[in-house]
């Protein structure tokens, strides 16, 4: 079965053309490295919560958008070899070089237990 990481992030909404345009130019990287497939997605209906939401989670501030994202791999051999080629890649941004505070990004890997269909 598959293997997945998944992102959120909070992008400043200035920086939305900049963080889509270095999103496809990254992203291209994980699949070239194995990645079966790249979503990022664009915080459209993100609710506020009572205890704890996605706006919270990673502090975005009122100009700021949530972007959630994930990689889908065939495998988890595939994706730390392909991780670990990607973050060795001269062709990676620095943290410097984001469009966004990567100090409030969440992240992990997922080994899925229900996909459907299957």
């Amino acid at each position: 079965m598959s293997y997945i990481d998944g992102y959120v992030i909070a992008v400043p909404n200035a920086n939305r053309e900049q963080f889509i345009g270095q999103a496809r130019a990254f992203d291209a990287m994980f699949v070239e490295f194995g990645a079966i497939r790249v979503m990022e997605c664009w915080g459209d209906d993100v609710p506020d919560g009572k205890l704890t939401d996605f706006r919270r989670a990673v502090q975005a501030k009122q100009d700021e958008s949530v972007v959630f994202s994930w990689i889908e791999w065939p495998d988890k051999a595939t994706r730390d070899a392909g991780m670990e080629k990607v973050m060795k890649d001269p062709r990676m941004p620095s943290a410097s070089d984001m469009p966004f505070d990567g100090k409030r990004m969440i992240f992990g890997g997922f080994a899925p237990v229900v996909s459907l269909p299957d």
